[in-house]
């Protein structure tokens, strides 16, 4: 067995017993970024394992020491808030006998994490990426030869540092392009079931491009503002919304991806019923779906924090790119991306949904 995480930091790894290959294993979790989806499940996971550890930097370590992760269902947060103590590391190498280290980080952060990562605990590990879309597949191969990726199929908001409302409780699905690494995959599903719903997938790829086609929600909440500025017109929004999901179903299917349904999440029959449909016709529907959306991290990166660095890349702009490659035409995701790019700085101000109209319609012209 390995020896303890070094005394220097607040506590040692979460151990859990695990049934592996016929004997037991103890099995250590290292959480590395405590944003809305990673303080989660990291929480969801310590409270039913002794001291996990997670590991962030900044105002989020302060917050983590001081008082934990909070997290409530949005839909019921005086019953279901509960806050969870956890351990807290400062680097990698606090804990190198890490057996899994979970990279709840953003593709735009994940070349920096991973090669920190693996100078401090080297290939050893086997390593979990949480980020959406599919550039993970190209970055971590680099720097490890164990990596299984997960799609998380629900949404969360942070309020502050380690407070965070989530939808509801997963789920999680596990896999590899490849279907390898069955028995990291089991073990992996262990450490993280008994905290939130996980599935082992072997159609990853479609997963998560299904998954890309829901994503393709932030980049236009971002770019209007929807859930912290009032929408200028909820029907041009929800026009907007239907067309841009239904590009991205069409670009998808055309790539030779099939839908993976994940529970919670609309199925591309029902895009494609809310794109053809006038939109009166099913707008208190969408209406009530709407209410159930939480604010997406793209519009906190964008309008509450200034951010340069975000998503859009990885989603709206990988999604365009792939159309490009089969021969679909998205002017609506089109014109999302473009506005995105010239607008998300600091200082951004949310635009009016007819302008992203006019501009997606501009698109469309001969």
């Amino acid at each position: 067995m390995t020896a303890a995480c070094k005394p220097s930091i607040s506590g040692v790894i979460g151990e859990q017993e695990l049934a592996y290959g016929g004997f037991s294993l103890k099995v250590r979790v290292l959480f590395v970024g405590a944003g809305a989806i990673g303080a989660c499940i990291a929480a969801w996971v310590a409270a039913q394992n002794e001291g996990v550890t997670v590991l962030d930097v900044g105002e989020v370590t302060n917050a983590l020491r001081e008082s934990g992760i909070t997290t409530y269902e949005i839909a019921n947060p005086s019953r279901t808030r509960r806050t969870i103590n956890v351990r807290v590391a400062e680097r990698p190498r606090d804990c190198s006998d890490a057996d899994i280290v979970v990279l709840a980080v953003k593709n735009y952060n994940l070349s920096e994490v991973a090669r920190r990562v693996r100078e401090e605990l080297g290939d050893r590990p086997i390593i979990v990426s949480m980020a959406n879309g599919r550039e993970n597949q190209e970055i971590l191969p680099k720097f490890f030869s164990r990596v299984i990726y997960c799609v998380v199929g629900f949404n969360a908001r942070r309020d502050v540092p380690v407070v965070v409302g989530y939808q509801r409780k997963g789920p999680l699905l596990i896999g590899t392009p490849d279907n390898t690494l069955g028995a990291e995959l089991r073990q992996v599903q262990g450490a993280l079931a008994r905290g939130c719903p996980t599935e082992i997938t072997e159609r990853l790829q479609d997963a998560v491009h299904t998954k890309i086609v829901m994503n393709l929600t932030n980049a236009l909440d971002a770019l209007v503002g929807r859930g912290y500025w009032p929408l200028s017109s909820f029907s041009v929004y929800q026009y907007l919304l239907s067309k841009a999901l239904w590009e991205g179903v069409q670009v998808v299917r055309a790539a030779g991806f099939h839908e993976h349904r994940i529970a919670g999440i609309p199925s591309f029959t029902q895009l494609r019923i809310a794109a053809l449909l006038p939109g009166w016709l099913i707008r208190p529907v969408f209406r009530r779906k709407m209410r159930a959306m939480v604010l997406s991290s793209m519009t906190q990166d964008v309008t509450l924090r200034g951010a340069v660095n975000t998503e859009l890349e990885s989603i709206t702009g990988y999604l365009v790119r792939l159309a490009a490659d089969v021969g679909v035409r998205v002017p609506y995701n089109e014109a999302i991306y473009r506005l995105a790019k010239e607008n998300f700085h600091p200082g951004f101000k949310p635009l009016s949904c007819e302008d992203v109209l006019a501009a997606a319609s501009s698109r469309q012209r001969p």
